[in-house]
């Protein structure tokens, strides 16, 4: 496969995109164009393309998201893919799970793992698609991988397109093989000018968010890549809500558009029927003769209500009738006695002390119990200062002070006569 690729062309513009290609043996007409006259005729001619910018409303909105919105868009759906004469011809399977992936500097926060699949055949040709990728909590694309095949009967078509975010700028591989052709291209897209880009999986969880709260962003205009793999701009439309059947029973959904409005070709437009949980009823692609159902209702999830707080009252502890509590509480009271007996034993002067302490307590009956006892007690302090000889008339306080006092400034040594001569 090595052999086969050979570069096309690198191409810089003054916007900071940069793209290189790659692609099979060069025809007769692919060398001619390539000859230096003819390329330089080629770009004297072509229009400068100016790269579409998302708006303030789309950026909004996407800032807007909060947590417990992306958590209700974590489910799994599966739909059946029906023609126009209503013949099945496949499934389409959506899946979105809570993970948690590395940024730049290896710290690892909350993410969203999307992997989206189907399978179907179209006049007996085998078609499949799958997509998978994390997304950041604003539903930044972190790593996408997705993958197209089409197996025609002559010559067989594969399509792989990569998404990069690194360095704060986002890489797009694409890879395209008809046959034995290989084209590879590479485009690099500086994060500044990417805002309020949406990409496939992102768009899968963008519109759960929508349904659950009944309303599209007004006169918001996101990124997207269409077809070709270019920046192109994509708008959300609110098309009303609408009972359908699904599985015999009727559902109300809410109907939202989404267009890429390619600037080379034509735009393509989705319809999106959905529930109001976030699960997709119906998926109508608009010129496509097929769509996609859903053949079994599930279980609506509801909004979680926030209950008030209970109430309890407040039921005094009768724990003497409790003979558990009251078992543990007399032997406690043991365990204590014992103690307090034995540090009396080891400590007959503390004895000694309380005693003479309450005798004297009794004899004074003082008014002030806490003074008498700081008075008492007083004399046992190891930083008491001494009593002076001739006691004032303002007796001192027995209580130690906050502050220590300041110590007294040595008196100065008298100065010595010189010696005489």
């Amino acid at each position: 496969m090595s052999d086969l690729i050979q570069p096309v062309h690198t191409f810089s513009s003054e916007n900071g995109l940069c793209v290189k290609g790659a692609a099979g043996p060069l025809r007769a007409s692919k060398a001619k164009a390539h000859h230096p006259a003819a390329k330089h005729h080629h770009h004297s001619g072509q229009k400068v393309r100016i790269p579409p910018h998302a708006n303030a409303e789309a950026i909004t909105f996407l800032r807007s998201l909060q947590l417990e919105e992306l958590q209700k868009a974590v489910f799994s759906e599966t739909l059946t893919m029906f023609s126009d004469i209503g013949e099945p011809q496949g499934e389409l399977t959506i899946d979105v799970q809570r993970s948690r992936c590395s940024d730049e500097v290896g710290i690892l926060t909350y993410c969203l793992f999307v992997h989206a699949f189907s399978r179907s055949v179209v006049d007996q040709v085998l078609c499949a698609n799958t997509v998978q990728g994390n997304l950041s909590a604003q539903l930044e694309v972190i790593e996408q991988h997705s993958q197209e095949f089409i197996k025609f009967q002559t010559i067989p078509m594969e399509r792989k397109v990569d998404l990069l975010k690194r360095d704060n700028q986002l890489t797009m591989t694409r890879y395209m093989k008809e046959d034995e052709d290989i084209k590879v291209e590479v485009t690099t897209f500086p994060c500044d000018t990417i805002a309020g880009f949406v990409s496939e999986t992102a768009n899968l969880v963008l519109l759960r968010v929508m349904a659950w709260r009944q309303t599209v962003p007004r006169n918001a205009r996101f990124l997207a890549l269409d077809t070709d793999g270019r920046l192109s701009y994509s708008t959300y439309q609110a098309l009303g809500s609408q009972t359908i059947q699904v599985d015999h029973h009727e559902a109300e959904v809410f109907i939202v558009e989404q267009t890429v409005h390619s600037e080379d070709g034509i735009p393509v437009s989705c319809q999106f029927y959905l529930l109001p949980d976030g699960h997709l009823a119906k998926r109508v692609q608009v010129g496509s003769p097929g769509c996609c159902v859903l053949t079994t209702l599930p279980a609506l999830r509801e909004e979680d209500e926030m209950e008030s707080r209970p109430v309890f009252e407040k039921k005094p502890l009768k724990w003497e009738e409790d003979v558990e509590f009251y078992s543990k509480f007399l032997d406690r009271k043991e365990e204590l006695r014992l103690s307090h007996s034995s540090y009396k034993r080891q400590h007959p002067e503390a004895q000694a002390l309380m005693s003479d302490f309450l005798l004297f307590l009794l004899l004074r009956q003082p008014a002030d119990v806490v003074t008498f006892a700081a008075e008492f007690f007083g004399p046992f302090a190891q930083r008491h200062p001494p009593t002076p000889s001739l006691r004032s008339s303002h007796r001192p306080s027995p209580f130690r002070p906050l502050e220590p006092e300041p110590e007294p400034e040595p008196e100065p040594k008298p100065e010595s006569d010189p010696p005489s001569g």
